[in-house]
């Protein structure tokens, strides 16, 4: 049986905070692989700038290409809008059974846990593995969520993807955040500007 990790988001774009970390994930705990999942829509973000699904799902394959265990799914693609992470974590379990999932979140995200769609269950029946995420201490959630496990040598990353957009819209040089190929194919097609 295999584990995968499983990185949600939107992905808009995929930048090096996004591979490094999966990268750290990879090497520094019990996942074979980690798939991004990227999410078309999440119920909890505005959708002002979100650009289209398949392409931000052609950046990911842009940036983890050569790299085998890092994978990406559009297996949201397909499914009702908004994307509920435990309906996706269901739907992968039926589809995969011979794989452990184990989730991926931000310690932005165990601020707001309890207002995911029946959290417990995912609680319940998921190992989640929690990266910390500047300005979003995970210390008072230890006792609150003690099945969650968390990364506390994870690198700190300080850039985000709503940073990036701002930066291409202001005609700055974001190259130094993006793999050289996204960085590429966002410039060459005109993407956030």
């Amino acid at each position: 049986m295999k584990s995968i990790g499983l990185f949600f988001g939107s992905f808009n774009p995929i930048h090096l905070g996004h591979t490094q970390l999966a990268e750290y994930i990879f090497n520094y705990s019990e996942v074979d692989e980690i798939w991004y999942i990227v999410s078309p829509r999440n119920p909890l973000k505005e959708q002002a700038e979100l650009i289209d699904e398949q392409l931000r799902l052609y950046m990911i394959e842009l940036a983890t290409e050569g790299k085998k265990y890092l994978k990406v799914s559009d297996i949201e693609f397909d499914m009702p809008k908004p994307s509920y992470t435990i309906n996706t974590l269901h739907a992968l379990s039926e589809k995969y059974p011979e794989n452990n999932f184990i989730l991926l979140i931000g310690s932005d995200n165990m601020h707001i846990f309890d207002q995911w769609k029946d959290y417990q269950t995912i609680l319940d029946e998921y190992s989640i593995l929690v990266y910390p995420r500047q300005g979003f201490d995970y210390k008072p959630f230890d006792e609150i969520y003690p099945e969650m496990c968390i990364l506390e040598k994870a690198p700190l990353f300080e850039i985000s993807s709503t940073e990036i957009r701002e930066m291409i819209k202001n005609n700055q040089d974001a190259s130094q955040w993006l793999h050289p190929n996204v960085y590429q194919f966002i410039m060459a097609n005109g993407l956030y500007q």
